[in-house]
């Protein structure tokens, strides 16, 4: 269920047919647009008439360039709900221009998503584009400032932001300014200068004052806006006004205080009773006041108001919705406190009433925990959890669960569940199981008459709640590597669910397929994801159906069945670009069947696919599978030989890895720390293998297979470097292990590598009859699936083992097929050494770097140049020498006596 759109956030405020025109400011605001400046930014403290300014500028540059799209967004508190900021910020460009926004993908996007679409509207767009962003200092929430980051390095040079804020918002400044992308106003530029002053006072308030009058006030308040309009609604009417001008002094706080006081007090008291009564409410209407005070007539008191310049702004051009200014606002409340708590408490519930029978759930939930009637508010956040979750807002139940008190939420085993789901979000598993268990208890209890003892409503959720609580269950089990208990928890969902509750079935079989997976079941793990994506399919959770596309990618790959991934990928990314008009989760797709073109040696369709997904980028990638196109593109830059940026990738893939509940059956550190093997930096590589513990005397687990694999490579180079270090028959030992355990699971894919390594290890023994064994298995298993890169990837000896099965009659076409990728990876073809004159002394010099266990940066500082010079001299050696990666340049170089 979408986010329901208030229109009246929207709406930039007209400027009043009598204000004091701000030309001096306006003038800098445009001449910022001019200069394609990025933001324009105007930060004061309250009642400096920032809203006002933006209204006037806005209001100016329509009428000189009226085909400027203008999108404004009034921020509130219940904006730092990043699904909700999304919604409204998507809703404020759509409603300036209907092109923008307009792309209705299927499934939820995430705030970076939703920019990276709009920017890309916005850019195809004719037309400039200003968008305002107003209050911006009631957004305390971390990733939707870093998402207002992301906006602004990516404005097209037609968009132009700007925000008003009292207070600095957490935006990179100094680098704005720095680059001249930043226009800036301040409290000293908005203060009223004395023509201002002497404009405001005399025409827009109607006073008479002398010069030195006006020159007091001015000086007295320093220019402040706010100070001044209250001081000339307090000099209304009376006599000895320069009297009052030298009694007026003192700081804002007070000065605020004492003058609406003395505006109040001259207000006749059915205004000053209306303004008391409708104090609580952060927008104001008709209707919604008239229920508040249970009087009639609120609307024309409202558009009195407003014609009295009594701190009213309009809302909507149609004059149904208003706000007090914030400074009023803040000083009526304080004198409604003043009153007592009981009296505010009952405005808020009438307000939070009027709310709930208007469709507005989430203000009738505000409103009734500010009164506070928990209670209340607990019948209203069950009536809304439904729509809250299915939008994805997170976020705001969490904030509303967290202000209910504990014996308000035990009476409602509804809310005690999704209580427990917070603690399990937030990674307290500990508080789970209690609130779980409570929560279960209080279903159970039935009352003297029959009816439920508890407070919960009847609703789906209700009644889907044994479900729900025995996935939490197996949710927390899985948390604690308790596999068993998640097989029973997961299997008592299952047999809880209604036949038509696809969800919650679709979650349990998950679940279950999760627990196979992770004991290494991996076919049963497959069955129950694809039972999972059937049901989810049912509920119409498109998005999460073809997610698990990824996932049985995952336990797919042990087994080796790399054309059975190749077409789940195909009929899921196709099926994506199709009914979720390229939405998430397309652009984790295009990162994962790139990966099958890698296993092919197809680095030109991977890289494809690669660039599809980043040019998508946030706006089609989950959070939970970001991780994966840094991986697929390590994996394709590892191919071409730049083990440094296969490094740097990696590191990225693991700031973007989330945990969650997925097995770590490929870590990031150990792919990592296989490329650090490639490098010859062994010593990093042991560090990682050190901290999982990994010990060629383990027990084998499938869970730790793709370790313990790794660490039989690290025992390779380790002989390499030091053939008396004995780690050669620990790898061969090691591997023979790993052997019997993938074949016992019937993970192909995982004997296929093992297989390889055997017969890699036995041609460093120089056995390689006997290599030949494991390696005609290998190839076996291999060439029916069409994997390349198993073999090219380990180099040398891998060219000297296919010559060798060559020559036995082994696979003759699969093994020239792999031959000649290899001679053309390695640089080692038949037609002999390129001319090595060509190098240069610098050049020969780089060579013999290479060689080194030293990375591409710490050449580049050993050569005191950048490291894109660095590149550069490489990119040259290997053209010279033929070759298309370090590890062959230095082989080359080393066969032709260079080093």
């Amino acid at each position: 269920m979408a986010t329901p759109i208030l229109a009246t956030k929207l709406f930039a405020p007209p400027p009043r047919a009598n204000a004091v025109a701000r030309q001096r400011l306006i003038a800098r605001m445009d001449d910022g647009v001019r200069s394609r400046r990025k933001l324009t930014l105007i930060s004061a403290p309250a009642g400096f008439g920032k809203t006002t300014l933006l209204s006037q500028w806005i209001a100016a540059t329509r009428r000189r360039e009226p085909e400027v799209r203008v999108a404004w967004l009034s921020l509130d508190a219940s904006d730092n709900d990043p699904a909700r900021f999304l919604s409204y910020l998507a809703a404020a460009l759509h409603s300036a221009d209907a092109a923008f926004g307009s792309d209705d993908a299927k499934g939820p996007l995430t705030v970076e998503a939703t920019l990276t679409a709009l920017v890309n509207d916005v850019a195809r767009s004719p037309h400039n584009v200003i968008l305002v962003l107003d209050d911006f200092q009631l957004i305390e929430e971390a990733s939707i400032r870093e998402a207002v980051v992301f906006l602004l390095e990516r404005l097209p040079s037609t968009m132009h932001l700007a925000i008003a804020t009292r207070s600095d918002p957490l935006l990179p400044l100094p680098r704005l300014r720095a680059r001249d992308q930043l226009t800036e106003l301040r409290a000293a530029d908005l203060r009223f200068t004395a023509e201002e002053a002497t404009a405001f006072l005399n025409s827009v308030m109607g006073l008479s004052l002398t010069p030195d009058d006006v020159a007091a006030l001015e000086t007295r308040t320093e220019g402040w806006v706010a100070g001044l309009q209250l001081a000339a609604l307090s000099m209304r009417e009376r006599t000895d006004v320069a009297g009052f001008i030298t009694a007026f002094a003192g700081s804002h706080r007070f000065v605020i205080d004492y003058l609406v006081e003395e505006v109040l007090q001259r207000t006749p008291p059915p205004v000053r009773e209306f303004l008391n009564q409708t104090a609580v409410l952060d927008r104001l209407s008709g209707p919604l006041c008239d229920a508040v005070t249970g009087q009639t007539g609120s609307a024309e008191m409202l558009e009195s108001l407003e014609r009295g310049n009594l701190f009213v702004v309009p809302l909507d051009d149609r004059r149904e919705w208003y706000r007090y200014h914030h400074l009023f606002a803040d000083v009526l409340r304080s004198r409604l406190l003043a009153d007592g708590p009981r009296r505010m408490a009952a405005l808020h519930g009438l307000a939070s009433q009027w709310y709930a029978n208007n469709g507005f759930a989430e203000e009738a939930v505000e409103h009734a925990l500010a009164a506070p009637d928990f209670a209340g508010a607990a019948r209203l956040i069950e009536a809304s959890i439904s729509g809250i979750r299915k939008s994805r807002r997170d976020a705001t139940l969490l904030t509303w669960l967290a202000l209910l008190p504990r014996d308000i939420i035990r009476r409602r085993p509804v809310l005690g569940v999704f209580s427990a789901w917070s603690s399990l979000v937030a990674g307290d598993i500990d508080a789970v199981e209690p609130q779980l268990a409570e929560a279960q208890r209080m279903l159970s209890l039935v009352a003297a008459d029959g009816t439920p003892a508890h407070d919960s409503e009847p609703s789906d959720e209700l009644r889907n709640l044994p479900v729900t609580i025995a996935l939490y269950r197996a949710a927390v089990a899985l948390g604690r590597g308790d596999l068993a208990d998640v097989q029973r928890r997961a299997q008592q969902a299952m047999d809880l669910t209604a036949p038509d509750d696809h969800l919650g079935r679709g979650a349990a079989a998950g679940l279950l397929g999760l627990a196979s997976w992770a004991r290494g079941d991996i076919e049963a793990g497959i069955r129950a994801f694809e039972q999972s994506g059937a049901s989810l399919r049912l509920a119409g959770n498109l998005t999460d159906a073809l997610s698990t596309t990824m996932v049985m990618a995952d336990m797919l790959t042990p087994l080796g069945r790399l054309r059975e991934i190749h077409r789940a990928y195909d009929a899921a990314l196709h099926e994506a670009i199709e009914e979720c008009r390229g939405g998430e989760p397309t652009a984790d797709l295009h990162a994962g069947i790139s990966e099958v073109f890698l296993q092919r040696n197809e680095l030109g369709r991977a890289l494809e696919h690669l660039a599809a997904s980043e040019a998508l980028s946030e706006r089609a990638s989950s959070h939970e599978h970001r991780y994966r196109w840094f991986v697929a593109m390590a994996g394709v830059r590892r191919a071409e030989g730049d083990l440094d940026a296969a490094v740097e990738l990696l590191a990225g893939a693991e700031q973007h890895y989330r945990r969650g509940f997925f097995p770590e059956v490929r870590p990031i550190g150990g792919m990592r720390a296989r490329v650090l093997i490639e490098q010859g930096r062994l010593t990093d590589a042991q560090a990682w293998m050190s901290e999982q513990g990994l010990s060629d005397t383990d027990e084998l687990t499938y869970l730790r297979e793709f370790g313990h694999m790794t660490l039989a490579r690290a025992l390779i180079a380790h002989h390499r470097a030091d053939p008396a270090s004995g780690a050669l028959p620990r790898a061969i030992g090691l591997l023979a292990r790993l052997l019997d355990a993938a074949e016992a699971g019937g993970r192909v894919g995982s004997a296929g590598e093992i297989l390889v390594l055997q017969a890699v290890a036995l041609e460093l023994q120089d056995q390689t009859h006997l290599a030949l064994a494991p390696l005609e298995r290998a190839l076996d298993l291999a060439e029916p699936e069409g994997y390349v890169r198993l073999f090219l990837d380990e180099g040398a000896p891998m060219l000297r083992l296919l010559r060798a099965a060559a020559g036995a009659g082994i696979r003759p076409a699969y093994v020239r097929q792999l031959s000649q990728a290899l001679r053309q990876t390695e640089g080692s073809g038949a037609a002999g050494l390129p001319v090595t004159s060509a190098l240069s002394e610098r050049e020969l010099h780089v060579v013999r770097l290479l060689a080194t266990e030293m990375t591409g940066p710490e050449i580049a500082r050993a050569l005191s140049v950048s490291l894109n010079t660095m590149r550069t001299h490489t990119q040259h050696i290997y053209a010279k020498l033929d070759v298309t990666s370090r590890r062959a340049a230095v082989r080359r170089a080393e066969a032709a006596g260079l080093i």
